[in-house]
Order: C-alpha cells, then structure tokens, then sequence
C-alpha cells in the first residue's frame, strides 16, 4: 500500500528544515508518540541504540545554549524542545530482549569495532526515523551539528555511556524564518543501477 500524496508531502515534499519557532508548546504526550512511532523504525539486528534527551527545562536549555556554536543559539532557543540524538555505547546490553537469537550481547561485547560502528551507523538511523516520526505526527524539525561534542557530552552524558550524535530541535516552525529550498542533486548524480 502507498501513502496518499498528502502524507507524503507532509513527511517529505513539504516538509522543510526549520530556522524558527513558534511559541506554541510540544506536549510530553506528543513526544511520547513520537518516540513510539520512531522505534518501529529498523535497525541492524534490532539493535536500537538511539537515546533521546528532550531537552525543555530552563536548566537544561541554559546547559545546551553554553555548547552550542553561535549560529545556532537563537533558532535553538526558540524551539520548545531539543533531542539530544545520542548512541548508547553498551546499547548490546539490551540485545537479550530486543533480538530473537542468543548471542548477540555476547558478540558486540567482544568487539569493541563492531559494537562501536553499530551503534553510530543505527543511531543515527535512529534519529532520521525520529525526524520522520515528528514530521508524521506534525512537528518541524531542525536538526543541526553546529555544537562542541565534547562540551555537551561532559554536561549531559559525564559517565560516558551515552555520546551525542546530532542536535534536533522540535516543535512548529515559523515560516517566516525558513530559507530557500536548496537543490536537490538528481538520480543521475546520486544513484547507480547496477
């Protein structure tokens, strides 16, 4: 079954990175659904190891603004909500109840390389399905890197276990502060049939 076109715009044709936020609130509830409806979104082996830090509180946006970089600070501060998008380094320690065969927590265990690509590949897998989910579910989304990952890493994360992959700020985007649609590059310039 195809989506309709109005879904598909919604999700993707319309859809547009957003610059600028209203004042109108995101729920807990809203973010709830969106993270039920982001993680029935594949992964390798079901791995899963996205983790989400919805940063809203006074506090928490006054930590954030100090790792932002400076062109990120204004639009960052009007959303009603940043995720943190962040990988789990023991992610495989969930294996046993998200993956049907043994052995899996064993095999990320005991390789550092494979467990540590696993986990950046799939969460940041993670995190488009959280931009689609949000989208879905009639957000805006800014995702951005313009951050100092290791200033937000030792205010978030200070034990180490989780890791920032990338910022994405959520909420209803005002139009009047988007850019121009850049291009897109054409199937011939970014796919091969072979």
């Amino acid at each position: 079954m195809t989506l309709g076109s109005q879904a598909i715009d919604q999700v993707f044709r319309d859809a547009r990175t957003a610059n600028g936020f209203t004042d109108q609130p995101v729920s807990d509830e809203l973010l709830w659904q969106v993270y039920e409806l982001a993680a029935f979104g594949p992964t390798s082996m079901n791995s899963q190891p996205a983790r989400y830090v919805f940063v809203r509180s006074p506090e928490g946006r006054a930590r954030l603004r100090e790792c932002l970089l400076p062109g990120n600070v204004d639009k960052t501060q009007t959303a009603p909500v940043t995720a943190i998008v962040a990988v789990d380094t023991q992610f495989h320690e969930h294996m046993p109840q998200v993956w049907h065969g043994e052995g899996a927590r064993e095999m990320f265990a005991g390789n550092a390389a494979l467990a540590q690509a696993t986990a950046q590949r799939n969460g940041t897998l993670g995190g488009a399905w959280l931009i689609i989910a949000a989208r879905a579910l009639g957000l805006d989304c800014g995702p951005m890197s313009g951050f100092d990952m290791a200033r937000l890493n030792a205010a978030f994360f200070p034990d180490g276990r989780w890791q920032a992959n990338f910022l994405l700020n959520l909420g209803h985007g005002d139009d009047a502060k988007l850019f121009p649609r850049n291009p897109r590059l054409a199937f011939e310039q970014a796919c091969t049939l072979a």
